[in-house]
């Protein structure tokens, strides 16, 4: 089935928002088995918007439409798809009920007349109630024809596309669809491609396509079969051989693991300890793993040594090294690595120095960077040649220094598994 993702809204258009929410459904239709050809962006404009509902009509099974729900004048996502698709547009005193527990519980007691535009709704429409915001989702079915309509701001759509729009997909699809990702790390995707083309030129069912991340690469494994046990019985052999191939370079098959993840667990069942010590990355490094839930357990200091004062004065990194090598260098990662385990203690400190830009010095060239890993009485160095703006430089280091964290774990602890 063929999808298409219609994001309504002129602030889209102008740039003031980035479409975060069509990248979020093309993932999930992907992971749906739905194929997706397009994505469209129109303004608040009536003629605009039905063009471009009609357009999509013609050329695919469902359109998902995001925002254009809201109680405003210039929302009218509702009401033109509903005049394209022939829907009469009635009161829905469930949704009428809804709104108005929503403004009690919020403890605003005056509700504006334009919120009730919210509790009108197309005649036959399946409508889903939305648990984070005031404009239900619908589903208008007609002539074949299936739209979804789903509120524009992310914190709504992504619980209602989950809790309700996808089972509903998987409700209309023909056959049973299941895929199953494996994301690598350490390759880029064209040396990933290449390593498994032999598999892409022949596959039929399943399928596997590629996709690159910020210092990953993900492919996901893609089975149709009249059940989800066939399916799976698919999947298997397809998902093996691909771990076989890529070795330790998979980092996880669970498509909802993070790198991160994988590394706080790691350190979990292990009982270890780690220290970052950050110059260039700037506590970003320290930032990812505490964002995993649990991380208190393992995580026990981070430090951000942007100068070279404080990498003397904090991870006692030697002034001559400095002066030799300089600030962005092998041996000033391996004295920042040595000096975070020391200074706090801890079973392991990750260390990353590099220079970000903008622009290349006599010195040091753009994206050179150094991570290094202290464990077990051992550095580990690794020297990286990123390319990019100065954020993309520092994501694709923290990225980096997760996975040298990632594989020094293994190798060292490979007797304790």
């Amino acid at each position: 089935m063929v999808v298409e993702i219609l994001a309504v809204g002129t602030e889209l258009l102008l740039g003031n928002i980035a479409n975060t929410n069509a990248q979020y459904l093309s993932q999930k239709c992907a992971t749906l088995g739905l194929s997706v050809y397009h994505h469209t962006v129109v303004g608040d404009n009536e003629k605009r918007m039905t063009d471009a509902i009609k357009r999509a009509m013609k050329r695919s099974d469902i359109i998902i439409l995001t925002g254009g729900l809201g109680p405003t004048e210039d929302d009218i996502t509702k009401e033109v798809c509903s005049k394209v698709m022939g829907f009469e547009l009635v009161e829905d005193a469930h949704t009428k009920k809804r709104i108005a527990e929503h403004f009690k519980a919020s403890g605003r007691k005056n509700v504006t007349e334009n919120n009730w535009k919210q509790a009108v709704v197309p005649q036959g429409a399946k409508v889903l109630d939305n648990h984070n915001g005031t404009a239900p989702g619908l589903i208008l079915e007609a002539e074949g024809k299936t739209a979804i309509l789903l509120p524009g701001p992310p914190n709504e759509l992504k619980p209602l596309f989950a809790e309700q729009v996808a089972p509903y997909l998987r409700s209309i699809q023909p056959e049973t669809i299941c895929s199953q990702i494996v994301k690598v790390c350490g390759i880029g995707e064209s040396r990933a491609e290449t390593m498994v083309l032999d598999m892409i030129d022949a596959q039929t069912n399943p399928t596997i396509a590629t996709y690159a991340k910020t210092g990953e690469v993900h492919l996901r494994v893609t089975a149709k079969a009249e059940n989800e046990e066939q399916a799976k019985k698919l999947l298997k052999p397809v998902v093996k051989e691909l771990k076989k191939r890529f070795d330790i370079n998979v980092y996880t098959t669970n498509e909802d693991e993070n790198l991160e993840d994988v590394v706080v667990k790691l350190m979990k069942k292990h009982g270890l300890t780690v220290t970052t010590a950050e110059s260039m990355t700037g506590g970003m490094l320290a930032g990812k793993i505490i964002n995993v839930a649990g991380a208190s357990e393992c995580f026990k200091e981070g430090f951000i040594t942007y100068s070279n004062k404080a990498k003397k004065k904090t991870l006692d990194v030697s002034k001559a090294t400095l002066k030799k090598y300089g600030a962005v260098s092998e041996q000033t990662a391996k004295e920042m690595a040595k000096g975070g385990v020391f200074a706090t203690d801890s079973d392991i400190c990750v260390a990353v120095t590099g220079f970000a830009g903008p622009e290349n010095t006599a010195e040091e060239p753009k994206g050179l960077v150094y991570i290094s890993c202290y464990i077990k009485d051992k550095v580990f160095v690794k020297e990286f040649h990123f390319t990019g703006n100065r954020m993309k430089i520092r994501e694709q280091a923290v990225v980096q220094a997760l996975d040298l964290l990632r594989r020094c774990i293994i190798e060292n602890y490979k007797s304790e598994k």
